[in-house]
């Protein structure tokens, strides 16, 4: 089977390379431009875009995949069906009647529809996450679903860690969705939470949260964004790790404003601590 795949954020990199993995390569990668990014605001490309590069599969970034240009680029390759995840911009009419589209969300539609669904459950102490096969529509993450697998989320969990999980779990639907594929089914509204972005307010550890629900925050955030707490000067510590002992949050590797990530018994060290 012929396909375009369109994808940007690192979580679309690694599913895509595992898809590669089990013979599932599409003729085109479509991606976002390169952004500036880091302090530098250096341009740098989409995870995507390198993944495509290193597996040499023919890339395009288009501004907007709903123009004519993009649209014209996405037939030329004949596909039999797009698959999409994490892309990052709305796919609009024309190009979702044209081919049969496949998304693959991390989270167990309806559950967690939107940009954060992995850092969202495990903030919220969620039990178990899991990824999603289903048709993309208009609207946000609310398309009919044709297949779903579940995956614990250990106490030891971080963002990095689950998400590697789902990204296998993802491979394995989508391939066998375009090998043998299950019927439809519209979500249930009912169960509809949303997983929005995550903001600058969301990485602060919380005083007034418990030792525990600070733990989820620094995991859900490990390693791609980092939790931050307010030091006595106003500062703000960025914590990359922490654990738990008797109640409390131990942080275990810190970063310093302007400074590299250090551990914690060295940051307090510098600070004759």
């Amino acid at each position: 089977m012929r396909t375009v795949y369109l994808g940007t954020a690192p979580f679309a990199a690694g599913l895509l390379r595992r898809l590669a993995e089990a013979g599932t390569v599409p003729e085109l990668v479509i991606t976002r431009p390169d952004r500036p990014a880091g302090r530098g605001r250096k341009l740098t490309a989409p995870a995507v875009a390198d993944a495509a590069h290193d597996l040499g599969i023919q890339v395009a970034q288009p501004e907007d995949v709903n123009d004519d240009q993009a649209r014209e680029l996405i037939a030329a390759a004949e596909p039999d069906a797009l698959l999409v995840c994490a892309y990052g911009a709305l796919i609009r009419e024309p190009l979702l009647s044209s081919y049969e589209i496949l998304n693959v969300h991390p989270s167990l539609l309806p559950r967690w529809r939107g940009a954060a669904p992995i850092e969202r459950a495990i903030i919220a102490g969620d039990s178990e996450s899991g990824v999603s096969i289903m048709r993309l529509v208009e609207g946000l993450d609310c398309g009919p679903v044709c297949s779903a697998a579940r995956e614990p989320i250990l106490d030891s969990d971080t963002f990095g860690s689950l998400s590697e999980r789902l990204e296998q779990r993802g491979a394995e639907l989508l391939v066998a969705a375009l090998e043998s594929p299950s019927p439809f089914v519209e979500q249930d509204e009912a169960g509809v939470t949303y997983a929005e972005k995550i903001t600058a307010a969301d990485r602060i550890l919380d005083p007034q949260l418990t030792a525990s629900e600070q733990d989820r925050v620094v995991r859900a955030l490990s390693p791609h964004i980092g939790a931050r707490v307010e030091l006595d000067d106003g500062k703000m510590l960025g914590v990359r790790s922490a654990h738990l002992d008797d109640g409390r949050l131990i942080y275990d590797e810190v970063v310093p404003p302007g400074a590299r990530a250090m551990s914690w018994e060295e940051f307090q060290r510098g600070r004759g601590e």
